[in-house]
């Protein structure tokens, strides 16, 4: 396969507010750009935009073209703490969903130490494997947010998982919540692929501060700079597939440009992105990907990854911060709680992958914007 992946996780939408109003017409234009040029590789999730990427991805791809010119991955959704019973009914539902008969990959989804705990009470892990003895999957494998000790305890617990998905990142690298070095590192040693997740971390890699980018220019004028990020993670040598979140087709055929006939980075490009790192890990305060995980269930309704993004961009932009405040107050006046009303009750930071401390963040940016 190409090592380029479909994230069906930020399709585009006809309402922004409404995360299941995916873009039908849209997504099938971009599907099919992507498909004519020889990729094949798809990814979704129970949850993706509300319960609808599943269903988009059945009407894009599965009921206009063969079977054998895609390959799905899907997952199960451990944080939810499915019984036995829930598990056989949501991939059941699944298989439903995606209009499928098998997938090619299927993923225990988002594990950390507590839904890997969770994972062995349930037996999940027997569970996947059994379906891969029926043939209703071809690969089993886990999606991974924690540190290299949580991993290694997988991996040397299960050695009948076939690939890793992990979040891999030039800004992610060295960070030591995320131990992007490590875990790759730990699946090299346990012979296990590696597909890669964010890799131009929720799109902030894709809008670099000013100084960043005009370094990456310098090098070369015409190379995006989402193409640095997505060409940094298929770099690897036990990398098999990197995921891109395309949300339109600008986007898609950037991608499909440079991955078509992909070359790693070279030495020099190497030198140009630890200096990029260094300029945005300077200027960036809040590591929010805008996965969305925070959001569902937060009972007072806030719209934690846009109001990060803004708190971000205020950073990078300091001049800009009447802007921001107006962005602000446009995301409270689209029926969202304020930081301010924030409960604390912590299940957004149970959910989180990027391990950010949400509520000591959204006080901050509620003294910056109320």
């Amino acid at each position: 396969m190409k090592k380029l992946g479909f994230g069906l996780m930020r399709l585009p939408l006809s309402n922004y507010e409404d995360k299941g109003s995916i873009d039908m017409e849209q997504t099938c234009k971009m599907i099919d750009a992507y498909i004519e040029r020889g990729f094949t590789y798809f990814d979704t999730a129970y949850p993706y935009h509300d319960g609808k990427s599943e269903e988009a991805f059945r009407e894009a791809v599965a009921k206009r073209y063969p079977r054998d010119r895609y390959t799905i991955t899907d997952k199960m959704p451990m944080f939810n703490r499915p019984s036995k019973e829930q598990m056989e009914a949501i991939f059941n539902e699944q298989l439903k969903r995606c209009g499928v008969e098998y997938f090619d990959y299927y993923l225990l989804h988002a594990l950390n130490r507590d839904t890997f705990a969770f994972s062995e009470k349930v037996g999940a892990f027997e569970y996947v494997l059994k379906l891969k003895e029926q043939g209703k999957i071809k690969n089993i494998g886990i999606s991974f947010h924690d540190s290299a000790d949580v991993l290694e305890n997988i991996l040397a617990n299960h050695p009948e998982l076939d690939v890793v998905q992990l979040q891999i990142n030039y800004l992610d690298w060295d960070n030591k919540n995320i131990q992007g070095k490590e875990c790759y590192e730990l699946c090299v040693k346990y012979n296990k692929p590696v597909i890669v997740m964010e890799p131009v971390k929720g799109g902030s890699l894709a809008a670099v501060p000013d100084e960043a980018d005009k370094l990456l220019k310098e090098y070369d004028s015409k190379a995006s700079a989402a193409s640095w990020a997505v060409r940094y993670a298929a770099s690897f040598d036990n990398v098999i597939m990197v995921l891109s979140g395309m949300s339109d087709m600008n986007q898609v055929l950037d991608n499909i440009s440079y991955m078509d006939e992909f070359k790693p980075l070279n030495d020099e490009e190497h030198m140009v992105i630890t200096k990029v790192t260094d300029i945005i890990n300077n200027t960036t305060a809040i590591p929010c990907t805008k996965c969305n995980y925070c959001t569902s269930g937060c009972p007072m309704s806030i719209a934690i990854p846009d109001v990060f993004a803004i708190y971000n961009n205020l950073k990078r932009f300091p001049a800009t911060k009447q802007a921001r405040k107006e962005a602000y107050d446009r995301v409270i006046n689209n029926n969202h709680g304020k930081a301010s009303e924030c409960v604390e009750c912590m299940q957004c930071q149970e959910h989180c992958p990027q391990h950010i401390d949400i509520t000591e963040w959204l006080k901050v940016i509620a003294k910056e914007f109320e």
